[in-house]
């Protein structure tokens, strides 16, 4: 699903639930729920399984699992599994690439998502794989996008969309 669609049943879903005199808190639930459900059907509800997720012209490929476990309704424990294929097999000359995988997180406590913490992985090996793993406490969201990067490059290029990791596991449903 086009990030463009997705953006638009959330917004929709907000709308519907502004009309009905929900209070904000329960839209912005909502919202999110709108768009993680929306984002894939790997990572909806409380599967914790995501992937595969692909860089643009697929050359690079990502999947793994998120476990989530909640001491109270406060405070969370988030951890992050998975595997980074690099598929490209063309050299650097003829414009190859390594994998790339980054992770956005998002604080419980940073409710107007100001400043977000990254976690990024490169694997160059074509048609290799290289496992990660990332743990981080007391989370509202994960997101993960899947790139390409230079062997000496500091910047992804032909990113993937973003999508939302964990859908209701990070809620504590």
């Amino acid at each position: 699903m086009r990030r463009s669609i997705r953006n638009l049943l959330a917004l929709s879903a907000v709308g519907a639930t502004v009309a009905l005199g929900v209070p904000a808190a329960a839209t912005a639930a909502s919202a999110s729920t709108a768009t993680t459900a929306g984002a894939a059907s790997a990572s909806a509800g409380n599967n914790p399984y995501w992937g595969p997720y692909w860089s643009k012209g697929r050359f690079a490929k990502a999947n793994g699992y998120i476990d989530v476990y909640w001491d109270d309704d406060t405070s969370n424990s988030v951890q992050v599994t998975g595997k980074l294929w690099d598929l490209d097999s063309r050299t650097e000359r003829q414009g190859g690439k390594c994998a790339y995988v980054r992770f956005r997180f998002q604080d419980l406590d940073d409710v107007d998502d100001v400043s977000p913490s990254f976690k990024s992985y490169k694997y160059c090996g074509a048609g290799g794989s290289k496992s990660f793993s990332v743990q981080r406490s007391d989370l509202r969201s994960v997101q993960v996008q899947v790139c390409q990067i230079g062997l000496y490059g500091r910047y992804p290029t032909k990113c993937g969309y973003w999508y939302w990791l964990g859908g209701d596991r990070l809620y504590g449903n």
